[in-house]
Order: structure tokens, then C-alpha cells, then sequence
């Protein structure tokens, strides 16, 4: 035995793993890059739609994976809820331009430990990944509080607002219609068929209590313009 060796321990940091999945190119490289430059984060593996993600999520085990809502075909939702399902489920943080205050809550329910909006810093974004990797909740401060305002008052199911009835796909085409999208181009964006599409107004006319679509119509107007305005 060579008494002269000594072995120093690794300065190196460890560098937790993190999944992307964005169905823009341009967003996945710039979150790579964002990634990348962090001493303590890499980029494993990106995807551009839900089930490309779950099976290379699965197969390279990532410790978190950031998730857009809005993915081709199956929502970035609908992703997060069948994490569980994973041998390693990774934790989710949600990177979307979709509005908090729509979208959020929601999130939470379906198993996302964080909710980030696209608009946000660099520093924001880095900032979640770490806390929520640190096995934290990350939401804004004006979320947290709303969240907080929302419990303390024991707001009731009854009391809920008529959207809160909806899936989170059939929302999500609830809130283009009230923004004067046409169902034509909600089809195209969420990339599902116009027969999808339809079933799911059905569907929304039917928890509504609406007769036709001109009420939809209305009624997911008048929806979005009080959302905006509180």
C-alpha cells in the first residue's frame, strides 16, 4: 500500500436531470441552453408531444420534466397525470403561456408541482426547477395568495364557478371560443379533429346548461372577459 496516495473528494456538483417537452423546437434549444449554463442542472431528453415524452421519460428516469400545456393531441395535463404510472416518476413543473389564473389550480390537481408562465425571467424559471426539485411548491406570489384567500374562505363545490365543471381539455376550448377563436382553428392548434372538437362543446353545452352553440358562444365571452377583469 502506497502511503503517499491520498484521494480528495469530488468538487464536482451533482447535476440533477431535467426533461423538456415543448412542442416548439425553438423553446426546447433555449431551455437546453438555459440549462446547460447551470452548474447544478442538465437537459436529459426533450420531446415535442405527450407521447413521444412518456416513453423517453421512462426510459431515461429524468428528475423533473417541464411540461407546456398546449401539446399536440394529448394535453401536457394529461401527461402529468399519468406520471404515477412511472417506475420514477419525475416531479413536473408546467412552463405555458396559458394564464395562471386559468390554468394553475388545475395543474396542481393534476400532479404538477409548479406552475410557471412563459413571460417569466430566466431567473424565475431556474429558480422553480430548483425549488421544486428541492421538493417544494413553486407558484407566483399572486397565485399563493389567491390559493391562500380561497381555502381560508372554504369555498365549496357548490359555489364553484361554471367552468370549474369542465375537463381541462374541454376548458381549454372553452377559453379559445371566448377568446373568438373559431372551432375550425381550435382544431387545427390542439391538433384534434373538428368531429373531437364538437363532442367536446357537446359535452361542455351539456355541464353548462346550454342549448346551443350561440349560448356557448356567450357564455364562454362572457367567461373570459370576467376572468381578465378580476
Amino acid at each position: 500500500m502506497n502511503d503517499n496516495i491520498v484521494n480528495f473528494p469530488s468538487t464536482a456538483p451533482v447535476r440533477h436531470t431535467v426533461f423538456v417537452v415543448d412542442d416548439h423546437p425553438l423553446m426546447r434549444e433555449s431551455l437546453a441552453t438555459l440549462l446547460d449554463r447551470q452548474p447544478d442542472l442538465r437537459m436529459c431528453g426533450q420531446a415535442g408531444d405527450s407521447i413521444a415524452a412518456y416513453a423517453e421519460i421512462e426510459r431515461v428516469q429524468p428528475e423533473i420534466a417541464i411540461v407546456d400545456l398546449a401539446l399536440p393531441g394529448e394535453s401536457g395535463l394529461e401527461l402529468i397525470k399519468k406520471f404515477p404510472s412511472l417506475a420514477r416518476p419525475p416531479r413536473a413543473l408546467v412552463l405555458s403561456m396559458h394564464d395562471e389564473s386559468f390554468f394553475a389550480e388545475r395543474a396542481l390537481r393534476a400532479g404538477a408541482h409548479g406552475y410557471v408562465m412563459k413571460h417569466e425571467t430566466t431567473d424565475k424559471v431556474i429558480e422553480a426547477v430548483r425549488r421544486v426539485l428541492a421538493g417544494e411548491i413553486y407558484v407566483s406570489g399572486a397565485l399563493a395568495n389567491r390559493l391562500a384567500r380561497s381555502l381560508a374562505s372554504g369555498r365549496g363545490k357548490a359555489s364553484l364557478p361554471p367552468s370549474e365543471r369542465l375537463s381541462d381539455r374541454e376548458l381549454e376550448i372553452f377559453r379559445m371560443l371566448g377568446r373568438g377563436i373559431e372551432t375550425r382553428r381550435v382544431a387545427e392548434e390542439l391538433r384534434l379533429s373538428m368531429k373531437t372538437v364538437q363532442a367536446h362543446c357537446a359535452n361542455i353545452k351539456d355541464k353548462l346548461g346550454l342549448d346551443n352553440a350561440t349560448e356557448l358562444l356567450r357564455e364562454a365571452v362572457r367567461w373570459v372577459e370576467h376572468e381578465n377583469f378580476h
